[in-house]
C-alpha cells in the first residue's frame, strides 16, 4: 500500500469513527485505545488469513478432509493464531441482539452486550501470545452496542488486508494524533516513516543477534527487521532477539501489538524505568549487535547528574547550563547509539539536520566520535519525509566492524534533493530509489556484486513489464542488456504514441462507451508510467557508477579521508563533502536571453507607470 492509499484510508477511517465520537459522551482519550485495538484485531485477522491460506495450501487430508488449522501451525510461521471467537469477521456478522444469541465467555460466563463479546476477543488474542498479556484494551462495555458494532463496520475495510509495510503504525499515529494530542504532543516525537526505517535496516543488514531501539515508538525497526532477516531466507525470531525502551506506555503498547500482529517475539520497557536519558533498561551497553532508532530531537533540560549516573558516556556529557541541565539531549542519544555496540556492532539511526556540525561541547563529542574510525555513512534527508512534522533530518551509521583500510574514511550522500512527491507535504524514496541510495553503500563497501545483482534486477524488470506492453521494438530494447538510456526513449516514445492512439479512439466514440474506453486507455498508460519510472531510476544509477565502480559525484556522494573533516571542523554535513552538482547546458545563450528580459522589464514598468498615472487622475476626480 503506497503513502496516497494510506492518507486516503485514514481520512475515511477518521471521518467516519469521529462522527461516531461526536454522537456518544466519550471523550477522546476514552474513545483512543478502543480504538485503536479495534485496528490492530482487524489488521492481525488480515494477516491470519494470509498465512492461513499459505498453510492450506500444502495441507495433508484425512478421509478425503484437509486437516483443520491449529495454533502450533502458525506458531511455526511466526504468526499469531486468532481463535474463531477473536477473528473480526466473526465479530462483524454477530446478531442484533447479543444477549439471546447465548454466546459465553473463555471464563463460561454468559455475555449480554457486544462490548462483553469484543472484550472476550482481546482476551483470547492475548492468550495467543504472552507478550501481549495484558496490552490490548478491553473497556469495550462503555460503547453502547450500536456504537461499537458501526465501529466494527467502519474498520471492516478491504484496504487493511495490505499488510506490507507498519500500516499499523502509521494508522495509529493519525488517530492518535486526532484523537489525543495531549499524548503526541511532546517535542520532537514523530512516527519514522517506512523509507526512512528501510533505508537504515538495509545499510545495516542485519542478519542475527542482538537489537536494540531506545526509543522503539510503534515498533517500525523491529517490523523491517524482521521483513528483512525473513526474506533473506532465516526466521527472524530465531536469529534475532528485540529489546525495546519507550517512555510512552500508548506507543509502547502499540509496539508490542505491531510486533505481535508481524509475528516477532521481544522484550519492551515502558514508563519511568524505560526513559533512556537515565536507564539502561535491560542492561545491554556494550552488548548490541545493531542499535536503530528515531530518537526525540532537541530534548532539553535533561538532568546531567542523572545521565552520568546511568552511564553510556563514552565521549563525556554535552554541554551543561547552570541548573545542571543539558540544554540539548541530541548527543546524548548519539553517544548512547554508540555505547551500546559491542566490539563489531552496528547502528543506525535518524537524528536533527544541525547535530552533524552543532559547536561547544557537541563538536568535542563528534570529533573523537570521528577519531574512533567508526562512522560509517551519513546522509542528508530533506524536508517532508516525515508525516506530522515538516523539517529535515540526517542518518548517521555507525560501524564498529569496519575494515581498517576504510577507518579513516567516511561516506557522505546528500539525498536532500532524491526523492519521490507523494503530495504536497509528503515525500518518500520509492523501492528502487531505496536501492539505488543502497548501492552506493555497496560500492563504498567494495560490494560489487550486490551492485551488479541490482543491475539485473532492472534489466528483468524492464524486460517483463516491456513484454506487458504491445510494442515490439521496446521489448527488444528492454530485454537486451545495453543501455537503460535508450530503453527510457523508446517506453516515452511509446507513451507518446498510444497518447495519440487514446486521443483517436476516443475522437468517434459514442458518449455511453466513452468514460469506459478513458478508463482503459488511462490503466494501459499508467503501465507505461511505471514502467518509464523504473527506467529512469536504472539511469539514474547506471549514468553514475556504470557496471559497478565508486566514485565520487558532485551534488551527491563523496568518500571523505579523515583528514577533510578535520580540515572543516569536524563537521558530519554531507553537503560540505559533495560540493553542488554541475547546472545542465539547457542550450539558451545568457547574454540573448537577459537582452530579453531587460527588455521585457522595461515595458512591464512603462506600463506601471501608466497604470498609477491613471489612478491618480480618477482619485483626483473623486476629490481625492
Amino acid at each position: 500500500m503506497d503513502n496516497r492509499s494510506i492518507r486516503k484510508l485514514e481520512a475515511e477511517l477518521w471521518e467516519s469513527a469521529d462522527l461516531l465520537r461526536a454522537g456518544s459522551k466519550l471523550t477522546s482519550n476514552q474513545y483512543c485505545m478502543p480504538v485503536l485495538g479495534l485496528i490492530f484485531l482487524r489488521y492481525a485477522y488480515s494477516r491470519f488469513k494470509l498465512v492461513e491460506a499459505e498453510i492450506l495450501r500444502n495441507r495433508p487430508s484425512r478421509g478425503g478432509r484437509v486437516l483443520p488449522v491449529e495454533a502450533s501451525d502458525f506458531a511455526a510461521k511466526s504468526a499469531l493464531f486468532l481463535p474463531k471467537e477473536a477473528q473480526y469477521d466473526y465479530l462483524v456478522n454477530l446478531p442484533a441482539n447479543i444477549g439471546a444469541a447465548g454466546l459465553v465467555s473463555r471464563d463460561g460466563h454468559p455475555m449480554n452486550s457486544l462490548g462483553e463479546v469484543v472484550n472476550n476477543a482481546m482476551a483470547l488474542v492475548e492468550e495467543q501470545s504472552e507478550q501481549l498479556t495484558g496490552v490490548l484494551p478491553k473497556d469495550y462495555t462503555i460503547f453502547s452496542d450500536e456504537l461499537l458494532s458501526e465501529l466494527l463496520r467502519i474498520f471492516n475495510n478491504s484496504a487493511l488486508d495490505d499488510v506490507g509495510g507498519d500500516v499499523i503504525g502509521r494508522i495509529y499515529e493519525y488517530f492518535l494524533n486526532k484523537f489525543a494530542k495531549n499524548i503526541a504532543s511532546d517535542d520532537g516525537v514523530f512516527f519514522t516513516p517506512k523509507s526512512l526505517v528501510k533505508m537504515i535496516v538495509n545499510v545495516l543488514e542485519p542478519k542475527s543477534g542482538v537489537l536494540l531501539d531506545p526509543a522503539c515508538g510503534s515498533g517500525g525497526m523491529f517490523v523491517q527487521t524482521g521483513d528483512f532477516v525473513n526474506q533473506s531466507g532465516m526466521s527472524a525470531n530465531t536469529a534475532m532477539t528485540f529489546y525495546g525502551q519507550e517512555k510512552v506506555e500508548y506507543n509502547a503498547q502499540l509496539c508490542l501489538m505491531n510486533m505481535a500482529v508481524h509475528g516477532l517475539t521481544g522484550v519492551i520497557k515502558s514508563g519511568d524505568e524505560a526513559n533512556s536519558f537515565y536507564h539502561d533498561a535491560h542492561n545491554l551497553a556494550g552488548c548490541c549487535d545493531y542499535v536503530m532508532a528515531n530518537p526525540p530531537f532537541n530534548v532539553d533540560k535533561v538532568k546531567s547528574e542523572a545521565c552520568e549516573s546511568a552511564g553510556r558516556l563514552p565521549f563525556g556529557l554535552p554541554a551543561v547550563n547552570k541548573q545542571k541541565e543539558v540544554g540539548n539531549a541530541n548527543y546524548l542519544w548519539i553517544s548512547y547509539f554508540y555505547a551500546y555496540l559491542n566490539e563489531t556492532g552496528r547502528a543506525g539511526f535518524v537524528m536533527a539536520s544541525s547535530a552533524t556540525d552543532s559547536q561547544s561541547k557537541d563538536k568535542d563529542i563528534r570529533r573523537a566520535l570521528t577519531e574512533t574510525g567508526h562512522v560509517d555513512v551519513m546522509v542528508s534527508v530533506g524536508n517532508n519525509f516525515f508525516y506530522t512534522k515538516s523539517l529535515p533530518c540526517s542518518l548517521w551509521f555507525f560501524d564498529k566492524g569496519k575494515p581498517v583500510e576504510r577507518q579513516d574514511k567516511v561516506l557522505f550522500i546528500d539525498a536532500r534533493n532524491y526523492y519521490t512527491v507523494v503530495d504536497r507535504t509528503l515525500n518518500e524514496w520509492t523501492e528502487w530509489q531505496l536501492k539505488n541510495l543502497n548501492a552506493i553503500v555497496w560500492l563504498y563497501r567494495g560490494e560489487t556484486e550486490k551492485y551488479k545483482k541490482l543491475l539485473d534486477a532492472y534489466y528483468r524488470e524492464l524486460s517483463d513489464r516491456a513484454t506487458g506492453l504491445a510494442d515490439t521494438e521496446t521489448q527488444r530494447l528492454a530485454v537486451c542488456h545495453g543501455g537503460f538510456a535508450e530503453v527510457l526513449k523508446s517506453l516515452e516514445a511509446f507513451k507518446e504514441k498510444q497518447q495519440h492512439r487514446m486521443a483517436f479512439t476516443l475522437k468517434d466514440i459514442n458518449k455511453r462507451d466513452k468514460k469506459k474506453t478513458e478508463a482503459e486507455w488511462a490503466a494501459r498508460i499508467a503501465e507505461v508510467d511505471e514502467a518509464i519510472t523504473v527506467a529512469k531510476e536504472a539511469v539514474w544509477l547506471y549514468d553514475k557508477f556504470g557496471e559497478g565502480e565508486y566514485r565520487d559525484i558532485p551534488g551527491l556522494c563523496k568518500v571523505a579521508e579523515r583528514s577533510e573533516i578535520e580540515a572543516k571542523g569536524w563537521s558530519l554535513t554531507p553537503g560540505a563533502y559533495v560540493g553542488v552538482a554541475p547546472v545542465e547546458d539547457d542550450g539558451v545563450d545568457f547574454k540573448a536571453r537577459m537582452a530579453e528580459i531587460h527588455a521585457e522589464l522595461i515595458s512591464l514598468q512603462a506600463q506601471s507607470n501608466e497604470l498609477m498615472e491613471t489612478i491618480s487622475k480618477n482619485l483626483e476626480g473623486l476629490g481625492l
